[in-house]
């Protein structure tokens, strides 16, 4: 068996030529960045930001080679200062040749503040062109001074088209090692990969040995399931698809649409997510969506979380289920989530303002004798219930109008009613003056 024979076949796999890569037109397409990169042979620093498998270290490799440059990789979980200090030197010792560096740091997150800050000097002299790859959002997890020097390049997962041609590209390459697909095995091998394809062609790989280990002569669905087992999509519990996944959800209920959000609810199960996360969503969607329009929506979604938290899994994920569709089809309103925030915002930056006179109590004959509560209405001996006119913010305080109850739901009633109220209070104005 030949050394490249013995490689996996997703290395045997790696492009050779910008070409080749498939997918990530809108970087390599006629006129984008990294086409123009590679044909004017002119490179920058760069972070190449996107999920596992779908090019990043390949593209890296590509660049450098369209410049003549030297590659060194350095990967963030193994490298160290003493590894960083040797590329650096190694790429010393490459510009006195007359020659120029790419230093690719793959997972470029996990190194710490100090080691992201040991490049920031190579890169602005330009002893190194500097790439980095990660899986996380750059701007939580890279350091802004790295940040400004670099380019940051989302890359995006590889959709059926793509790993489709990825995946016939491989047979007819490798045509004494693969085994005939059918149809559908074809198609549930490309959704398993979910835009990764490494992991398409470590399971087809996986799937030719074992189809030809058992004398399979073409390998169909059940086929590939025996194999296989069960396979998670992707999901990365404290990493971007984790918060783009409860994004999307709570965008879904947010815009009233019950079959979308109960797909990224499912998704979020399917992929690890814990119920009970994805249970106090759901209480902070029912609190800062739906509020007073639906208060009833609060009091469900806690209730599905009690329930869930009773039954366990599985059956409690359909009370959780119910909340989902629930809030989704509930009226919206954000008016107290707004008001809460404006309240904030004004408190913050506002001075400590004392509780006026008539609104403290008086316990004790002194607090009497001092005013506390003296003028105080008592709303339940007037008519309707209501002390028209009364004052309730700080003595000198303008005021404010932070909460708007929306024309929907249960707010509609509650807008007319404290439109009625301020009725009453300004005739009780008018019959002051």
């Amino acid at each position: 068996m030949s050394g490249e024979a013995r490689a996996p076949l997703a290395e045997r796999m790696r492009p050779q030529h910008l070409d080749e890569v498939v997918g990530q037109e809108h970087l390599l397409g006629p006129g984008k960045p990294l086409r123009v990169a590679w044909e004017q042979g002119r490179l920058f620093s760069m972070i190449l930001w996107g999920p596992p498998g779908v090019g990043k270290t390949t593209l890296a490799r590509l660049l450098a080679q369209a410049v003549g440059a030297r590659f060194i990789a350095l990967s963030a979980v193994m490298a160290g200062v003493k590894e960083i200090r040797a590329a650096i030197d190694e790429a010393r010792a490459e510009r006195e040749r007359g020659g120029t560096t790419v230093l690719f740091v793959d997972e470029v997150h996990r190194f710490n503040k100090a080691q992201q800050d040991a490049f920031l000097h190579q890169v602005e002299e330009g002893l190194v062109t500097f790439i980095g790859a990660t899986t996380e959002n750059p701007s939580f997890e890279v350091n802004s001074a790295l940040l400004s020097r670099t380019t940051v390049l989302r890359l995006e997962p590889l959709d059926a088209t793509a790993l489709t041609t990825l995946l016939a590209r491989a047979e007819a390459r490798f045509p004494e090692e693969a085994v005939p697909l059918d149809e559908a095995a074809r198609v549930m091998l490309v959704e398993l990969a979910d835009g990764d394809a490494r992991r398409l062609l470590n399971d087809v790989e996986w799937l030719w040995q074992a189809a030809r280990a058992r004398g399979q002569a073409v390998i169909d669905v059940p086929f590939a399931r025996s194999v296989m087992g069960e396979r998670l999509r992707r999901f990365d519990k404290g990493g971007d698809a984790f918060y783009d996944q409860i994004s999307a959800l709570h965008k879904a209920v947010r815009g009233s649409d019950p079959d979308a959000a109960l797909y990224w609810f499912v998704r979020m199960l399917d992929g690890g997510a814990d119920p009970l996360y994805l249970g106090r969503r759901i209480v902070r969607m029912a609190s800062e969506d739906v509020g007073l329009a639906d208060p009833r929506a609060l009091t469900l979604a806690l209730d599905a979380c009690a329930a869930y938290e009773r039954l366990g899994s599985p059956e409690g994920e359909l009370a959780l289920a119910e909340a989902v569709v629930y809030l989704a089809c509930a009226p919206k309103s954000n008016a107290v989530y707004l008001a809460y925030n404006a309240a904030r915002a004004f408190v913050r930056q506002d001075g400590s303002r004392p509780v006026p006179l008539h609104l403290r109590n008086a316990p004790t004959r002194l607090m009497k004798e001092l005013g506390f509560g003296k003028t105080y209405r008592y709303p339940h001996d007037e008519p309707e219930g209501y002390a028209a006119g009364e004052r309730y913010f700080p003595d000198g305080m303008t005021p404010q109008r932070w909460y708007r109850p929306v024309e929907r739901g249960l707010e509609a009633k509650i807008r007319a009613k404290l439109e009625h109220l301020r009725e009453l209070d300004a005739q009780a104005q008018e019959r002051r003056s």
